[in-house]
């Protein structure tokens, strides 16, 4: 019996001597991985404020995207002053210049919006909700007959997107982390086909009869922005 035991307890062994050594060693729980990327994220943002000589946290955060040139500007202020704080490549987005106007077009959209909420599971890692289609959206979609003007546009993580920006997973961790420190209230985001402080833009060839007004109203608001 002795033999047997000690056979039995010599197989085990050899058997648990020839797992890698990491093969039962538990994930870490969901919250824990949370606290990890978010922790990281909080000093990468907190450590670009400090660069550009802003301070933590700030009051309000404005968010530039720029459709031709696939670039995401961070801009902060704290007293009524706009700083800007970090430049993101978009890696993912369709579409040309010109808005977004319905459902399947691919188009991203184009207009001054807000983050209505943050998404901690998204297939892209994490994600931003914008408000498109906002009130003028939908009125303009309403005046000229379409009744699918589309929706589900975020700012989320990966390099690949149809009708969303995609900015890659450590930049929507600091932008997330950011935005879920100041509050979605505070974070404005303005998408332009391409940059107004370099050239007032211009509605492309049969365009809606709104464009125009549209494109007015980002010129005035990138030249806050410099």
């Amino acid at each position: 019996m002795i033999s047997y035991f000690y056979s039995m307890s010599l197989i085990i062994s050899l058997l648990f001597s020839c797992l890698p050594q990491n093969s039962f060693a538990e994930e870490k729980p969901p919250q824990m991985q949370s606290a990890n990327w978010q922790s990281k994220a909080q000093q990468r943002i907190r450590a670009r404020f400090e660069q550009a000589g802003v301070a933590w946290p700030p009051v309000k955060i404005a968010l530039l995207a720029l459709k031709q040139s696939r670039r995401l500007e961070l801009w902060a202020s704290t007293h009524d002053e706009w700083h800007l704080i970090h430049i993101y490549p978009i890696l993912g987005a369709s579409g040309t210049a010109g808005p977004k106007l319905r459902q399947g077009d691919k188009q991203v959209p184009e207009g001054i919006y807000k983050i209505l909420w943050l998404n901690p599971k998204s297939r892209y890692h994490l994600s931003m909700k914008l408000n498109y289609p906002n009130v003028e959206d939908r009125r303009h979609a309403r005046e000229e007959g379409r009744n699918n003007p589309g929706g589900d546009i975020f700012i989320h993580g990966k390099d690949v997107s149809i009708g969303c920006i995609a900015i890659g997973d450590p930049a929507i961790e600091e932008l997330y982390t950011l935005v879920q420190r100041t509050g979605v209230k505070q974070a404005s985001v303005y998408i332009a086909p391409s940059d107004p402080r370099q050239r007032p833009l211009s509605a492309p060839r049969q365009s809606p009869a709104w464009l125009d007004a549209r494109y007015q109203k980002l010129d005035k608001i990138f030249k806050q922005f410099r």
